[in-house]
């Protein structure tokens, strides 16, 4: 290990336990958690790998550290639960902390060289999207157009976009834990329901389940569609534009009807009927278009199926620990070597454990604003967002 990588590690263990002492009066259910949390910062950096530079000393696509980690983290722990999109706040994180990675000197074959930023990689083809610096905008390469220097850069680059990205859903385990800490006592009851030993848990249980169903029917079959020509931010800022004026839509209704869509609005998650939790579960599958919002769309299904927001918020959260796990463990599983390639464990965990502190403040702030004030903020956040993206990816 370096200098520069032993000046990195006792940085990163002093950030650790300055945020320990600082967050260590919450309450003691967590104190656990902030000890793993700065153990995690001290494990030690792992040397630069020759694959993980593009030759010259850069870092290529993909790849990410304690710092990277603890943004991703705080990202993905406050927008999972909000109607906001993690997923696509997540994305466009990325994007702007791999910027400057992206960046690199690109050389053809006839040794002619230019600065550009890897976009995109599509293996099938074998060829690559290049940005070229200087105003001359996107231009797609074969590989074999490349030295090979920059086609093993490029190879590189494409294969650590693939482990970030899947980290990017795995990332989710930490918002997992947090839905299980706060609703502890409702997944208690879902197991013992399972059990024979609670009818209402067995209930509600069930009920999830169903909700569940057409998500895990569409998304096997969605992944591979979604990652070649969704994960980007104008399609994202589309989503988030579309889903803004969808809640719109929902808040005025609901207000000026003072009930929603059915004669006994207000029904508590005991009057859900598998009717209804397909319904939701179907709205849930318009969430795998970054930028829409798994929370937003299970909420607004909880308002059109008459539950009470808290109530809409409660099952939204609660299926978002079936919906979260699953994709969180598919994506475990079927990129498990690539992000072993290309991640270190430290960052990694590091990441998850950051997303579930700040999921737990998220998930209780959220159950109590929306009995005050329902979605509008979350309505004109989308608006400014997508209008702010979309400035800047297209040029306006």
């Amino acid at each position: 290990m370096t200098l520069v990588d032993c000046e990195k590690v006792r940085s990163c263990s002093h950030r650790g336990s300055v945020l320990v002492e600082v967050l260590m009066p919450a309450r003691q259910s967590y104190s656990s958690f902030f000890l793993i949390l700065c153990s995690i910062c001290h494990f030690p950096l792992c040397e630069a790998n020759e694959k993980e530079t593009d030759g010259n000393g850069k870092k290529v696509a993909g790849s990410m550290d304690y710092g990277d980690a603890v943004v991703y983290g705080l990202v993905e722990g406050i927008t999972e639960f909000l109607p906001i999109s993690s997923t696509g706040h997540l994305i466009l994180t990325k994007e702007w902390l791999t910027e400057g990675e992206n960046l690199s000197e690109w050389t053809l074959q006839d040794g002619s060289k230019f600065q550009g930023r890897f976009i995109r990689m599509d293996p099938n083809r074998e060829s690559v999207l290049v940005s070229i610096e200087g105003g001359e905008g996107e231009r797609k390469f074969d590989l074999n157009e490349l030295s090979m220097k920059s086609r093993n850069f490029a190879r590189s680059s494409f294969h650590g976009n693939r482990a970030l990205d899947a980290y990017l859903i795995v990332i989710q385990a930490g918002a997992i834990l947090a839905v299980t800490l706060v609703y502890r006592k409702q997944v208690w009851a879902i197991l013992l329901g399972f059990l024979g030993l609670d009818p209402r848990g067995r209930r509600l249980g069930k009920h999830l389940l169903f909700a569940f169903l057409p998500a895990a029917l569409a998304g096997p079959f969605l992944d591979d569609w979604i990652e070649g020509y969704l994960l980007f931010p104008v399609p994202i800022a589309l989503a988030l534009f579309v889903g803004a004026l969808l809640m719109h839509w929902v808040e005025r209704k609901r207000k000026r009807e003072n009930s929603f869509a059915m004669p006994d609005s207000g029904k508590t998650l005991d009057d859900l009927t598998i009717r209804s939790a397909l319904w939701i579960g179907c709205l849930q599958c318009f969430a795998m278009w970054p930028g829409t919002s798994r929370s937003m769309m299970t909420i607004v299904g909880g308002y059109l199926v008459g539950l009470t927001r808290a109530k809409a918020a409660e099952f939204s959260f609660l299926l978002g620990l079936v919906t979260l796990t699953a994709a969180a463990g598919y994506k475990g599983l079927t990129h498990w070597e690539v992000m072993q390639a290309h991640l270190e464990i430290g960052p990694v965990l590091l990441g998850c454990l950051v997303a579930g502190g700040s999921a737990a403040a998220a998930v209780i702030w959220l159950v109590g604003y929306l009995n005050r004030h329902g979605l509008g903020i979350f309505v004109w956040y989308r608006i400014i967002l997508s209008i702010l993206v979309l400035a800047f990816h297209l040029g306006f």
